[in-house]
């Protein structure tokens, strides 16, 4: 080997969003002048900068390059050691390339952030808003969750109530409000609420939400009945008041009636006519027939169009008719079927238990899930979605949340034109149906891991994707 080198210091260390310089030297122990080209490589390069990128050295003389360590403050710069290397390619003997290895330990930081989902809830009796909580941090957090307001006006049902977060994640806690007090009559009431994260070690991380409060009858019947009880009263008092008197000349009149009681005379006007014999509505109105008969025409022809039409025009399968075949094949399994909505092309076939849906390596994102399971319940999904307003680089979740039983499609973000991307994407099946799994594709980062929520252990929720504004999805593949 003609190259001598030595990384100075071996083992260095790195705040997220700081920056720091590692000297590498190296000496031309060969003899000839030769030129060396710098690569850096492993999972941290991204954040390497070398310089000068190439160095020219003569026989027995010593050079020196700097890398510049910059990880970004975000859960991608994963706290710990990190190793990484440098490929070093000599110009003349190409085939000598030498890989120098260093470690580079980020030291961990937490930041959490919290989103209620919808801010503002309405009811009568209680209101069902979700509290979505985003690691951002580099390290795994636990916190706990609770609720209060001014006056104690209302109670608070919070599943779960700890949550754990891994680096990048979001975990979504479900809470259900009650008034202490229900407002029979009037108009509706707003009472602000505020949710507590807390952390060990850490100042509480506060979100405010409303819940407008619904009268359970409105306040114009309260009137109505009112009025209707005056009037009720003022009837009752005027018949009472004005009560018609009854004279005893009825037996008078009686004796009257009984002496002209005689037959009557042959000019005595005729008695009313009898009901019309059964044979007068012989046959129906003379307009009912050709009503009968042009409707019969016009469904006759309508009906076969209709045919024709269906059969040029029959609708694309969803994720429902796909899940309903494999249920009449399988009807003791679980499955789940699913389409991608792809920008540029459109719907993709249905896919099912682990085939991919979407496209890899043409760079188009998705903008829509369709998606029904067997044998689980049910199934909930929240959308993230591109960001066009952002001011920290991330997207935002969609309302309202979406949700469809068993054999039902369920459809996750937006299939219209100009639809925004789809960073990433929350699901879960019915509590008694058993797990979800998520593999997804990103643009420029590849397939992640299959994550899969943990019912048993109070993780009813998967989340799928990532936060960032410039990196969406382009495949997906899920399991139960």
């Amino acid at each position: 080997m003609s190259l001598w080198t030595s990384l100075e210091p071996p083992s260095a260390t790195v705040d997220p969003g700081a920056s720091t310089t590692v000297r590498l030297k190296l000496r031309n122990t060969g003899d000839v002048v030769d030129e060396y080209r710098f690569e850096p490589v492993g999972d941290i390069a991204p954040w390497v900068t070398v310089e000068p990128q190439s160095l020219r050295l003569y026989p027995g003389t010593t050079g020196t390059v700097e890398l510049s360590f910059a990880p970004p403050r975000t859960s991608d710069a994963t706290a710990g050691p990190n190793p990484y290397a440098v490929r070093i390619t000599p110009t003349e003997h190409p085939e000598a390339t030498t890989v120098p290895e260093g470690n580079l330990t980020i030291t961990p930081f937490t930041e959490v952030r919290a989103e209620l989902v919808p801010p503002t809830v309405k009811g009568r009796l209680r209101g069902r808003p979700k509290l979505a909580v985003d690691n951002v941090g580099n390290t795994k957090v636990t916190a706990s969750v609770s609720g209060s307001d001014t006056g104690d006006q209302l109670s608070y049902d919070i599943h779960p109530s700890n949550v754990q977060i891994e680096p990048g994640r979001a975990a979504f806690v479900k809470a259900t409000l009650k008034p202490r007090q229900i407002i029979w009559f009037g108009s509706k009431e707003e009472r602000p609420y505020t949710f507590a994260v807390k952390r060990s070690g850490a100042v509480p991380l506060d979100v405010e939400g409303t819940y407008v409060q619904r009268g359970f009858l409105p306040g114009w019947l309260a009137t109505f009945l009112g009025l209707l009880l005056a009037l009720a009263i003022t009837f009752v008092m005027l018949w009472i008041t004005h009560k018609p008197q009854v004279r005893s000349t009825a037996t008078e009149k009686l004796d009257k009636a009984a002496v002209s009681t005689v037959p009557p005379s042959p000019q005595a006007p005729p008695s009313p006519a009898p009901p019309p014999t059964s044979s007068a509505p012989a046959a129906p109105p003379q307009t009912a027939e050709p009503e009968n008969a042009g409707g019969g025409g016009g469904g006759s022809g309508g009906g076969s169009g209709g045919g024709s039409e269906e059969k040029k025009k029959a609708p694309k399968p969803t994720a429902a008719t796909a899940v309903r075949k494999l249920a009449a094949t399988d009807p003791g399994g679980k499955h789940i079927c699913y389409r991608a909505f792809v920008a540029g092309k459109g719907w993709t076939a249905p896919e099912c238990d682990g085939d991919m849906a979407g496209t890899v390596g043409q760079n188009r994102p998705l903008t829509a899930l369709n998606i029904a399971v067997f044998g689980v319940g049910g199934t909930a999904s929240a959308a993230f979605v591109h960001n066009p307003q952002s001011t920290d680089g991330q997207g935002h979740y969609v309302e309202p949340w979406s949700g469809a039983p068993d054999g039902s499609d369920n459809y996750v973000g937006d299939s219209k034109k100009d639809a925004p991307a789809l960073l990433g994407f929350t699901l879960n099946v019915d509590n008694g149906g058993g797990a979800v799994c998520q593999a997804v594709h990103q643009r420029n980062e590849g397939w992640a891991g299959m994550a899969c929520d943990k019912p048993n252990e109070g993780d009813r929720w998967t989340f799928g994707g990532t936060l960032r504004n410039d990196i969406w999805v382009e495949a997906v593949r899920f399991t139960v």
